[in-house]
């Protein structure tokens, strides 16, 4: 607004000074400025009832058609408006001539073009940040949701799979099954509290999938072994749980002993990080057994993150997982 004022006080004291030929105190009145803002204010009326008239579509054609009907409007109204002031005042011969009308209509097609256009960029332009804010806000709901389903799927598998290793402890050895339960209830406690969170990062990720490591050593002792490697990537962050399903993976289709056990290895780079495993299938290995992975997958494409990669040879298996930054959301 004060920008129209600036304006529109500016042009008056252009036109008078074309008409004056010369520098005078009356150049810089208020007063003819005061009647172009009228004059404008007027007009962003008309603009925005035409945008209200018709559907709001954020169009090159809906902007144009906007801009002509407001113009026809504009110069049709003014028009009458000036008539009715000259016919009151006896002046309709010297105001309604050729060169009289060609002048005002010209004033009126070029305030059209000036403020009009001024109205309809500073609107189309909020307009199209309002939509990008909605557009925004829907993705991020979507996400939100998607993710909700996701880990409802997560954390049951979690909750299921843990719940039949302590079923097999209770029968081979109550002690063990007590201490598996205790140490369990622990970890599930940040099930629950991660599960609230779209992002957890990449050292809370690895304390608790270390700590669920130690867990399973309870069932299977030294049949898999879980080598860790150095972080080299500081405030990076993972879906939650990543980690954990990974280990748990390869622990559940891979058989492993004390003589030949299973080698799980977290090898970090500056971008990703990799879940390798050496392989050692089970007989009886379940024949659905990827809907986890694929489950993940899910989850780091809903953040737009680059792809996890899945590769597998004779005697490995390997899971690579992009890291994600705050900063390139």
């Amino acid at each position: 607004m004060a920008f129209i004022v600036i304006f529109a006080y500016l042009e008056s004291i252009q036109i008078r000074f074309f008409f004056s030929k010369s520098f005078r105190w009356f150049l810089f009145t208020p007063d003819a400025a005061i009647g172009q803002l009228i004059n404008a204010m007027l007009l962003f009326v008309i603009i925005g009832l035409v945008i209200r008239r018709f559907e709001e579509k954020l169009t090159l054609s809906h902007a144009l058609s906007v801009f002509t009907i407001s113009l026809v409007v504009y110069v049709i109204g003014n028009n009458i408006l000036s008539f009715l002031i000259s016919l009151a005042f006896n002046t309709v011969a010297r105001n309604f001539n050729f060169n009289s009308l060609a002048s005002s209509n010209i004033k009126y097609v070029v305030d059209v073009f000036v403020y009009g256009g001024f109205f309809l960029a500073h609107y189309y332009f909020h307009k199209n940040q309002e939509d990008k804010k909605k557009i925004s806000e829907l993705e991020k709901a979507q996400i939100e949701s998607q993710l909700s389903k996701l880990k409802a799927q997560l954390d049951p598998h979690f909750l299921f799979n843990n719940l039949n290793v302590l079923d097999q402890l209770i029968e081979e050895d109550q002690k063990q099954a007590s201490a598996f339960l205790h140490d369990f209830s622990d970890i599930y406690r940040y099930v629950l509290q991660s599960s609230d969170k779209q992002l957890v990062s990449l050292e809370e990720e690895l304390e608790f999938a270390q700590r669920y490591f130690r867990l399973m050593q309870q069932k299977y002792g030294d049949a898999y072994i879980l080598k860790v490697g150095s972080v080299i990537s500081k405030g990076a962050l993972l879906p939650a749980l990543s980690l954990q399903l990974l280990i748990e993976n390869a622990i559940e289709h891979n058989l492993g002993t004390e003589k030949d056990p299973v080698l799980i290895e977290l090898c970090f780079e500056e971008k990703s990080l990799s879940i390798i495993n050496s392989l050692k299938p089970k007989k009886n290995s379940k024949k659905n057994g990827g809907r986890a992975l694929l489950n993940l997958k899910s989850q780091f494409q809903l953040f737009g993150s680059a792809e996890v990669l899945v590769e597998k040879s004779e005697d490995k298996f390997v899971v690579r997982l992009p890291l994600i930054f705050k900063d390139a959301h």
